[in-house]
């Protein structure tokens, strides 16, 4: 009876181990490193301190299991704090702060200059844009989006098609 109850509580604690709880989030400087060993897509949340759906984001999207799992399978994802008075270094690339627009340069470049919290910018396996999308989403709308561009659909089907024809048959059973 032990080694049973033994055994039990080392499967379980194995099981509970791969659960990932968590989005593995890193700097950007971070994910560009890691980039160049092993390409990946990125994802990249642009965030303020003050702003009230990115800390609403963070608590109700991307807690989400199915999220959190897409997420830490098929991205490297990064936090990067629009108003950010360090320095970054992408490369030979140093963004500033940018005392004009209270905004860091990497953030305007990544925003393409339309400055919306939360907005989660997008950049396929070369570190290039994919695209920026704006506002805040549930973990449903979320998980479409990370799923279309993480997928490779955007390259050949319209978000809309993709969402009602194929996002639904790809995880009808999962619960988002």
């Amino acid at each position: 009876m032990i080694i049973r109850l033994t055994l039990v509580m080392v499967f379980l604690a194995v099981v509970m181990g791969n659960a990932q709880t968590k989005i593995n989030w890193m700097t950007i400087e971070e994910a560009y490193a890691k980039q160049k060993i092993t390409p990946k897509k990125v994802l990249i949340d642009v965030y303020t301190d003050w702003c009230g759906w990115c800390k609403v984001m963070d608590r109700e999207t991307f807690t989400n299991a199915e999220v959190i799992k897409y997420v830490n399978q098929n991205y490297y994802a990064v936090k990067l704090d629009a108003e950010s008075k360090k320095d970054i270094k992408i490369g030979p690339k140093v963004y500033k702060y940018d005392a004009n627009n209270r905004s860091n340069e990497a953030a305007i470049a990544l925003l393409q200059g339309k400055m919306s919290y939360p907005s989660i910018v997008y950049l396929d396996e070369s570190f290039s844009m994919i695209q920026p999308v704006p506002g805040y989403m549930k973990a449903k709308d979320f998980h479409q989006i990370i799923t279309f561009f993480g997928g490779n659909y955007h390259k050949k089907e319209q978000f809309e098609n993709y969402k009602t024809n194929i996002y639904s048959k790809l995880f009808s059973k999962k619960t988002i």
